[in-house]
């Protein structure tokens, strides 16, 4: 794992499609999460990993309901 543990990155709330920055957790090498957008409030399910080649930070969203 490299660089800044708390990186802001901007993603597109799967819900209203608004896209926002949000600080994401890197602590482990993979990490899943649930945060609200803070446009429409809606429980956005984040999932955060390290590909095992070192490559860059991979961060996916996705509607919690699905």
């Amino acid at each position: 794992m490299d660089g800044d543990p708390l990186p802001e990155v901007e993603v597109e709330c799967p819900y209203c499609g608004e896209v926002f920055a949000t600080l994401v957790d890197t602590g482990t090498r993979d990490a899943a999460y649930v945060e609200d957008c803070p446009v429409c409030c809606a429980p956005i399910e984040f999932t955060v990993s390290w590909p095992p080649d070192g490559g860059p930070l991979e961060v996916r969203v996705a509607r919690d309901d699905d």
